[in-house]
């Protein structure tokens, strides 16, 4: 059974880092697309970004310039460096990773979720 564990959350202040990592236990194959999505209180899930396997990034137009995407394919891990945070920037963090499409009953595997709260 497939699992992805969430570590990296934490409190900040505004203009500080913090570093998500995710990883992925039980696997037997290479995923497709990982990453990341945030849930900020009364608000819809988004994306925040992802990485193909080819190493191929998307991301949300609001982290811009502050978030950076990384994976381990060989490790099966995914992780998120966030460098001038904003209050905004506050929610809870999932990961995903994406198997390959050829698998039976295709589903998205998410991570248990991680709270960043930026705040001073």
């Amino acid at each position: 059974q497939v699992q992805l564990v969430e570590s990296g959350g934490g409190l900040v202040q505004p203009g500080g880092s913090l570093r998500l990592s995710c990883a992925a236990s039980g696997s037997i194959f290479r995923f497709n697309a990982m990453g990341w999505f945030r849930q900020a209180p009364g608000k819809q899930r988004e994306l925040v970004e992802l990485i193909s396997n080819g190493g191929t990034t998307n991301y949300a137009n609001s982290v811009k310039g502050r978030f950076t995407i990384s994976r381990d394919n060989a490790n099966n891990t995914v992780a998120l460096q966030m460098n001038s945070l904003k209050p905004e920037d506050t929610a809870v963090y999932y990961c995903y990773a994406d198997p390959p499409y050829t698998v039976t009953n295709w589903s998205r595997y998410w991570g248990q979720g991680t709270q960043v709260t930026v705040s001073s």
